[in-house]
């Protein structure tokens, strides 16, 4: 169970935060403020490669992989969805692909993001997770 509850527990934490804000206007502000802790994402991965189709902002996403695990860089030129981005990487980086691919992230509806965004954003927000387990399915398949 030891690795596994990793994605559950970084879910449990996200969604107890979320709890502890009262509107929706808190929830934006403290996703804005996760965006703003993002790490700058170096400009030579600012790539168009790098970005996310599908998504009405621009983000960039990569991904190395190292000791089993993948690991994920994001930056986007929108704060509510830089701070999306960083929700997913917040859950998703540092665990083998396995896990990746099998990451249901039930957290993005119990603190009701894909209710609360506009189509376009949850569409973004769809699009991300695919090129995340996209990424995780290549490493797997490489190291199989």
């Amino acid at each position: 169970m030891g690795e596994s509850s990793t994605i559950a527990a970084r879910e449990a934490e996200i969604i107890e935060a979320f709890a502890l804000l009262d509107s929706w206007e808190e929830k934006y502000e403290y996703i804005i403020e996760l965006g703003k802790k993002l790490p700058p994402l170096d400009e030579r991965y600012k790539l168009a490669e790098n970005i996310i189709k599908g998504c009405q902002s621009t983000v960039w996403l990569v991904a190395n992989y190292s000791d089993g695990k993948v690991f994920f860089k994001a930056d986007s030129d929108a704060v509510i969805v830089k701070g999306l981005v960083s929700l997913l990487i917040k859950v998703l980086s540092g665990v083998t692909p396995q896990e990746i691919l099998q990451a249901q992230l039930d957290f993005l509806q119990e603190i009701g993001m894909m209710t609360h965004l506009a189509q376009t954003r949850s569409n973004g927000l769809r699009a991300m997770i695919q090129q995340m387990k996209h990424y995780a399915l290549a490493f797997q398949s490489i190291n199989s």
